[in-house]
């Protein structure tokens, strides 16, 4: 039995000749068989590439959107963070100066939130009455240490180290910059851990970090202040009444500093006046052994 077949007919164009090519059905089937699954697997490959180009594309997408979640949160968790600080040491304050003055608050408010009873005060409430007692109790520091402070003791009359002068009272270049300022107060050289003395009778107003002067405690001796900054700790708290010659602190590198040195300052009806004007008149504080042994 002859086998079925196609015949293919090619004519030369110059010469007309005609030749015939026999081909069976069976290679025309495998051909499109072929030809079919090949263009299947084409395709199946385009797409496969097209889902994953979409799928990294996507995923990029979602990883630019985690990356600005994840700093929006961090930031979120720093603000949540100073707010935390910030509400503590307004509670802290507020426990100091209900201290101080012998306040006792008692938040009154019934178990059940839907039952009646008196309302506890609000953040708003709250801060407003934190700002009350924090300036009834400068205004009480300020007027008792007016008070208390005698004149003839009131007046910085002793130098707060053992040390040398290194920078003076008024304009300079700012060691940090090298562009002008105002300096405020005088520098003392000396060592760290060098006991610091106040110059003068009075009352502790501020003791605490500041910034730029770090470890700083300021003293009111009535119509002047004097102020010691840079310390590495402090001796004294707020409110504090101390004494002529007595211990504030100790000589540090907190704050701007370039090297170990006190940092003070006279403040004279709340505005800053050259202390070399008291220091010229003053004596080095030298501690005095006891002549007795009591």
């Amino acid at each position: 039995m002859k086998q079925e077949y196609f015949v293919v007919v090619l004519a030369h164009s110059l010469r007309g000749r005609l030749r015939r090519i026999h081909i069976p059905h069976q290679a025309v089937y495998a051909i499109l068989a072929l030809a079919l699954l090949g263009g299947i697997s084409v395709f199946g490959f385009v797409a496969s590439y097209a889902r994953m180009a979409w799928k990294v594309a996507n995923y990029n997408n979602l990883r630019q959107d985690f990356g600005a979640l994840r700093v929006r949160y961090q930031n979120l968790q720093k603000q949540v963070s100073q707010t935390n600080q910030q509400l503590a040491s307004l509670e802290l304050y507020a426990n100091e100066v209900s201290t101080v003055f012998g306040l006792k608050q008692k938040l009154q408010g019934p178990s059940d939130i839907a039952a009646q009873g008196k309302l506890v005060p609000s953040y708003a409430e709250s801060v407003q009455d934190y700002n009350f007692l924090r300036s009834a109790n400068t205004l009480s520091l300020l007027t008792s240490s007016s008070r208390r402070v005698h004149p003839l003791n009131g007046t910085p009359n002793l130098w707060p180290i053992d040390g040398r002068l290194l920078s003076g009272f008024g304009q300079r270049n700012d060691p940090f910059s090298d562009e002008g300022e105002f300096h405020k107060g005088v520098d003392l050289g000396a060592a760290v851990g060098t006991p610091v003395h106040v110059t003068a009778d009075g009352v502790v107003r501020f003791a605490d970090r500041q910034s730029g002067y770090g470890l700083v405690v300021v003293v009111d001796h009535g119509s002047l202040e004097t102020l010691y900054a840079h310390l590495s700790r402090m001796y004294v708290h707020p409110g504090q009444e101390i004494r002529r010659g007595e211990l504030v602190g100790a000589v540090g590198t907190t704050g701007r500093v370039t090297a170990p040195h006190l940092h003070y300052e006279v403040h004279q009806n709340g505005r800053p006046v050259n202390p070399y004007q008291f220091l010229a008149k003053s004596n080095v504080f030298h501690q005095v052994a006891k002549d007795f042994p009591f």
